[in-house]
């Protein structure tokens, strides 16, 4: 089968679902609401830029959520032997399972962003980042959510299990990231969700920088990918 009618089955798989337009629609009011409460506490603080994407931080476990229950819906169950009859290669068919994903994501993403951007100049008045600053962060805003997603893609394909990613995942990003961040700052810049918001901040100190911290993100996801094809290649449907 080419890969443009895979991909499009693909995405009638995700409209279709509702667990899946539910959580991808989550993204948006869950990133705007945290936005607004932490931009109202902080009053622009030391780093406009992150008080008006903060977040972020809460709006990517929906983006998480959806990355995962887009992969372990069909894999557990028949549901990808039936896949599998159609499409016989599994690089193939995952290979547009992320693409989907990815597309999805990053169109929410960036609406996301750009919606975040607009709310916090508004809250925040003149302690609020400048429009190219925030445009940059609207842009990575939606480059770093589809990044996450595709990451909890390649975890649930190793794992094979939606409660056992999110059950690694969520504490990833809501605890232990904080807790290594707090002892060593230099390990933890290093991590998937840490690196990746370097592009949400003003002027993070540290390495990496905005866009080599997404670099850095990249490469946690195709490993997280790789890992996940290798996965579906040597066991059973």
């Amino acid at each position: 089968m080419p890969f443009r009618p895979l991909l499009h089955a693909e995405w009638i798989k995700i409209r279709t679902l509702r667990p899946l337009v539910g959580t991808l629609c989550a993204v948006l009011p869950a990133t705007a609401v945290c936005t607004a409460l932490s931009a109202a506490g902080s009053g622009g603080g030391s780093d406009p830029l992150f008080s008006a994407f903060a977040g972020v931080s809460f709006g990517q476990v929906a983006a998480v959520a959806f990355g995962a229950t887009a992969v372990t819906s069909e894999v557990r169950g028949a549901a990808l032997r039936l896949t599998l009859c159609a499409v016989p290669d599994r690089r193939r068919w995952f290979a547009a399972k992320a693409t989907a994903i990815a597309l999805s994501v990053l169109a929410v993403g960036l609406v996301t962003g750009l919606v975040t951007l607009v709310l916090g100049r508004l809250l925040l008045g003149t302690a609020g980042p400048t429009w190219p600053e925030g445009l940059r962060g609207a842009l990575g805003c939606g480059v770093y959510l589809t990044l996450m997603a595709l990451f909890a893609a390649g975890v649930a394909a190793v794992l094979r299990s939606g409660t056992a990613t999110l059950g690694v995942l969520v504490p990833l990003l809501l605890i232990v990231s904080f807790v290594i961040g707090d002892l060593s700052a230099g390990i933890s810049d290093f991590l998937p969700d840490r690196a990746g918001q370097a592009v949400l901040h003003s002027g993070r100190e540290g390495t990496p920088g905005p866009w080599a911290g997404l670099a850095v993100t990249g490469l946690w996801t195709a490993t997280a990918l790789l890992a996940g094809v290798r996965s579906l290649r040597r066991r059973d449907a």
